[in-house]
């Protein structure tokens, strides 16, 4: 049987906190709400421990719905998801930019 196809790297893992369903993203060995915290994969080797992280911590019940994204890297350093979906998810409310991820950690949100 041929592996899933795994998304391109730069990429992030992000999941649903399983007792508040928020956003989180993984640090490789905790989970953080800030999008500036995520380990960023660029390499199958930190990607692995990232699909490993989710796996763990969805056996503890602890996150539900991980994944991989994959990710531009802006000049801080930061990552953001090049997908709409997860900028939306990583970042808040879009009719109100001073609420969410966006206003909590100073994250622009994207047009």
């Amino acid at each position: 049987m041929a592996q899933p196809k795994r998304v391109p790297l730069p990429a992030i893992l992000l999941a649903n906190d399983l007792l508040d369903g928020d956003v989180v993203f993984s640090t490789g060995d905790s989970w953080s709400r800030n999008p500036a915290e995520a380990l960023i994969a660029y390499d199958d080797a930190t990607a692995d421990r990232l699909e490993a992280h989710a796996k763990a911590a969805f056996a503890a019940q602890i996150v539900v719905d991980a994944y991989l994204v994959d990710v531009s890297i802006d000049a801080a350093g930061v990552p953001t998801p090049r997908h709409f979906r997860e900028r939306f998810k990583s970042l808040g409310p879009s009719h109100r930019p001073d609420l969410g991820k966006q206003a909590q950690y100073g994250n622009a949100h994207p047009r």
